[in-house]
Order: C-alpha cells, then sequence, then structure tokens
C-alpha cells in the first residue's frame, strides 16, 4: 500500500510502501522484514512477533543507530509482546510503540520531519 510522505529532508530514509511480503524505502524494493532509522535499512530476520528478541533488535538499540522510540510492525495486527521484551526495550531508555505495520510505517515516516531518532522494526505483510 502506499504511504502519504510529508516533507522529508531527502537525507532521511523514507518508507513509500508496503505489502507483498516487503517495502518501498526511497524508491528501492525490499523483501522481507526490515529494521530501518532515519539513515539505513537493515534486514531483519523475523516472520512472525513470536519471532522478536531483545538480541534482533539490538542494532538500533545499541552503537551508532540508537534511538529514542521504537516502532515495532507486527504484521497484519497489533500484538502484545511479552513482558519481559518490553521492560529489556525499555531498559535501554528507548520508548516502545506496538502497532500493526501499516501503523508503524505511517508514524515512522510521520515522526521523521520532526528530526526524531526513531526506528522502526517492520514485518512484512
Amino acid at each position: 500500500m502506499p504511504i502519504h510522505l510529508p516533507e522529508i529532508p531527502a537525507a532521511r530514509q523514507r518508507l513509500h510502501g508496503y505489502g507483498d511480503g516487503g517495502f518501498r524505502i526511497n524508491g528501492k524494493r525490499v523483501e522481507g522484514a526490515v529494521l530501518i532509522t532515519p539513515t539505513r535499512t537493515l534486514t531483519w530476520p523475523v516472520t512472525a512477533p513470536d519471532n522478536i528478541t531483545l538480541e534482533s533488535l539490538l542494532p538500533v538499540l545499541e552503537g551508532e543507530d540508537r534511538v529514542d522510540l521504537l516502532l515495532i510492525g507486527c504484521g497484519a495486527e497489533s500484538v502484545l509482546l511479552p513482558r519481559a521484551l518490553r521492560e529489556s526495550i525499555r531498559a535501554y531508555g528507548v520508548g516502545l510503540e506496538v502497532l500493526d505495520t501499516g501503523a508503524a510505517c505511517r508514524t515512522f515516516n510521520l515522526l521523521l520531519p520532526e528530526s526524531r531518532r526513531v526506528a522502526a522494526a517492520l514485518i512484512a505483510v
């Protein structure tokens, strides 16, 4: 599905659409799940919410792409992640929003113009 794009600086990653098992990011098709920050996109080896682990999220919780807010797109529907995982993410000082993938994509794009340190972990639909 195409996503409305607010005014976003050219150097930022943009989610142009999602569906058919992948995403359109900065005009390019990416198959499967992704971790996306304002400056880069990484493949994410997760196919279902039950596969989400703290270790799978470390690229956006630690290092150069460390963020203040993590959006997790769980696929077609939002789910409640295990309490231990939610607490572990928050222990990094990172806010957490768990949404369906479409809502996570839209929210990511809406936060980009604000220069927020946001990342999205998105399961493909």
